[in-house]
């Protein structure tokens, strides 16, 4: 139904506001079972995927951590190494 959702906090640069959005919209697909709401349902669909993504900043604004941040690229390539790993199989 949708990709799973990434940790947001502690990278350099910061998660961007559409990264949050994405984020969100992940989310409240997962929960609603629906990748696309019916007309019905858009706009709570909308209401729900906004306030989800203004709840994450104020969270990520508010995150206090004393680790170093991790760069995007190599937790990325992390990544990759791992996919490669477990479809090799």
């Amino acid at each position: 139904m949708c990709r799973n959702i990434r940790t947001l906090h502690n990278f350099e640069p910061p998660a961007t506001r559409s990264e949050v959005e994405a984020a969100a919209l992940q989310y409240v697909r997962k929960i609603s079972g629906a990748t696309r709401p019916s007309q019905a349902n858009q706009e709570a669909f909308d209401r729900a995927v906004a306030e989800i993504a203004h709840v994450t900043q104020h969270l990520l604004d508010d995150l206090v951590t004393t680790a170093p941040p991790k760069d995007r690229e190599v937790e990325a390539a992390k990544a990759r190494a791992r996919a490669q790993e477990r479809y090799a199989r």
